[in-house]
């Protein structure tokens, strides 16, 4: 099996339910524990093994191309333009669809997520036409439910997926390991130009090509709102808490001076 060193992040969006706070910046270079949201994805995401990525950017798409180009992070960047950035977030994933070719990763450019997660998506076995989307099903302890996409599984097949979905055992954690097929389904999922990422990966449940990898009890978080945003900081500072607690405990060692400057 051909390692996945590819990943693609959406990041075009305008970012209206968290504008309140950015200043006027795009969604992805909000700071988040010191540094841009796009950064800690971006070295996660290389933590985990991915090397390349294409980035598809739309709203204020200027900032994140200076941003990108004033720093060396160690990974390729390809950067692809949708000017159609208000429609849904299935338009962003075709217009990369000539930089991709072989089995990637799909991020979302606001959802934070463990690197040993996303290591663990990318070493599992994709068929030619199949997507294989990360899901928690520690329901309870998402931030904001009503928000959440819902997946329902049978087996670890996904038959049913979408915000509003009656029945639903876990959640669409926004990480996917695809095959280039995923821009196929997209392209018939596509209604007048436009088309969700849930779209596409209804088409996908049809045809029994999606499944789900549960994340167990790996963190995530949707950093969509100021209130999201908040409950990261503080599930965040919450875990380094534990942390120093725990060294203080085993080693005598006092490490809470730094905690203020902790990232992770």
């Amino acid at each position: 099996m051909k390692k996945v060193d590819q990943c693609l992040i959406l990041a075009a969006g305008n970012g209206t339910r968290i504008r309140e706070i950015s200043g006027g910046l795009p969604k992805p270079l909000v700071d988040f524990r010191g540094k841009p949201i796009i950064e800690h994805i971006v070295q996660r995401a290389h933590r985990a093994g991915i090397e390349s990525f294409v980035i598809v950017v739309g709203y204020r798409s200027d900032l994140i191309r200076n941003w990108f180009e004033g720093r060396s992070l160690g990974v390729s960047v390809t950067f692809v333009e949708n000017p159609d950035y208000h429609k849904a977030n299935g338009v962003s994933a075709l217009k990369a669809r000539n930089a991709i070719h072989e089995n990637f990763l799909l991020l979302m450019a606001d959802h934070l997520f463990e690197p040993e997660t996303a290591e663990t998506l990318i070493q599992q076995p994709l068929g030619s036409d199949e997507v294989i989307l990360a899901v928690d099903a520690n329901i309870d302890r998402v931030f904001d439910l009503g928000d959440a996409t819902k997946v329902l599984r049978n087996g670890d097949r996904i038959v049913d997926i979408g915000k509003e979905i009656a029945h639903y055992d876990a959640l669409d954690t926004g990480m996917f390991l695809c095959s280039p097929a995923l821009f196929d389904r997209l392209e018939l999922a596509s209604r007048e130009g436009n088309c969700s990422l849930s779209d596409g990966m209804r088409q996908l449940t049809a045809e029994a090509r999606l499944r789900a990898l549960e994340i167990g009890e790996g963190r995530w978080h949707d950093l969509d709102t100021p209130e999201a945003l908040a409950h990261a900081e503080a599930d965040f500072d919450s875990e380094e808490r534990v942390k120093a607690e725990t060294l203080l405990s085993t080693t005598g060692t006092d490490v809470w001076p730094d905690l203020p400057d902790a990232t992770c």
